[in-house]
């Protein structure tokens, strides 16, 4: 009786358990992936790097020859390409009008003496009074400035070359209406010492370059040959259309014959130098313009710095803001990595 009484209560307890829910395995929860990745510590460089730019070749004494007055163009006497000595006659207006007008105020002017003479007869007479006086004198005076300012516009109604170069351009030609100070010819001198090559730079590289810097010039003209320049001017404002300053070098010909437009490509040698933060190509991740992200090793994770690239020497990149010397930046497994990802140093 005692036997069947325990096997029921134990059947009992096995139906119970039965019908209790049965509870799902329970799961561990993946760890956050580690990204094995190599690391490089950052140095830093003093560096001179030179500036590369492109311009063209001019005269640095140029004149835009222009008539003082306007008026008809009466002759041009040379063309473009032409050697001019230093002052021949290039071009003359048509002098009827110019002619005229001295003779005008040539005739007011004698005039003017002939009223001052007899004004000064009649005030010892009596005749006239001091007004009188002082009024033709002063008309007299008036009378010779303007004859002087027609005789000066009559002298200049002609063009005469102020320098032994060469005429580069030719605006006018015979015939045509040219205005007061509307250029007709332009001339170049020609002197060994007067070719310089103007070119276009940066706020930032103006600021690194000063007048007496040396430079290093390739021309198109003469592929085989390099030419030495120096800085001789740096300009004080930029130009409004480029956003550029120009910077003229003066360039030693060295026996080779020169001519105003010839294409340059100009190394400038900066005396001063400047300190970059040195890094492998590859850590640098992504980049627009001069501008970048790399990723350094932040206490067992990965953190995305923006970097300002300077220049690209080699397998080296040579940055100019965003890293400190002495950090360790990631080149091997960024490809992989995300902001505070997990790495693992191998």
């Amino acid at each position: 009786m005692k036997s069947a009484w325990m096997i029921n209560t134990l059947l009992g307890l096995l139906l119970v358990a039965a019908c209790q829910p049965s509870k799902a395995p329970k799961t561990e929860e993946p760890d956050e992936a580690v990204v094995p990745v190599r690391t490089v510590k950052v140095t830093e460089e003093t560096r001179t790097e030179p500036i590369v730019v492109a311009g063209t070749v001019a005269s640095k004494e140029e004149a835009r020859l222009s008539f003082k007055v306007g008026g008809m163009v009466a002759r041009v006497l040379v063309r473009e390409g032409q050697a001019v000595r230093q002052g021949q006659l290039l071009a003359t207006l048509d002098m009827t009008e110019i002619d005229a007008q001295v003779s005008q105020a040539q005739f007011a002017a004698d005039k003017a003496g002939r009223d001052l003479k007899r004004v000064q007869n009649m005030l010892r007479d009596t005749a006239a009074t001091l007004e009188q006086m002082q009024n033709a004198s002063t008309g007299f005076d008036l009378a010779q400035q303007q004859l002087r300012i027609a005789q000066f516009n009559q002298a200049h109604a002609r063009i005469v070359s102020p320098l032994n170069g060469t005429v580069t351009r030719k605006l006018m030609n015979e015939g045509e209406l040219a205005g007061a100070g509307s250029p007709v010819l332009v001339v170049s001198s020609t002197q060994p010492n007067d070719w310089v090559v103007r070119v276009g730079v940066s706020d930032r590289d103006w600021a690194r370059l000063r007048v007496g810097d040396k430079a290093t010039i390739r021309l198109d003209a003469y592929p085989e040959s390099t030419f030495q320049g120096t800085v001789t001017q740096l300009a004080q404002a930029a130009d409004p259309t480029n956003k550029l300053y120009e910077v003229e070098v003066r360039i030693a010909p060295a026996g080779n014959r020169l001519a105003t437009g010839l294409f340059a490509q100009v190394e400038l040698q900066s005396s001063r130098s400047r300190s970059y933060v040195v890094v492998p190509v590859e850590a640098l991740v992504e980049g627009t313009g001069r501008q970048g992200f790399v990723y350094v090793h932040d206490q067992g994770k990965a953190r995305k710095v923006p970097v300002t690239i300077g220049y690209l020497d080699g397998q080296q990149v040579l940055l100019e803001a965003g890293l400190e010397a002495g950090s360790e930046v990631i080149t091997a497994g960024s490809a992989f990595l995300t902001e505070d990802a997990k790495i693992n140093l191998r």
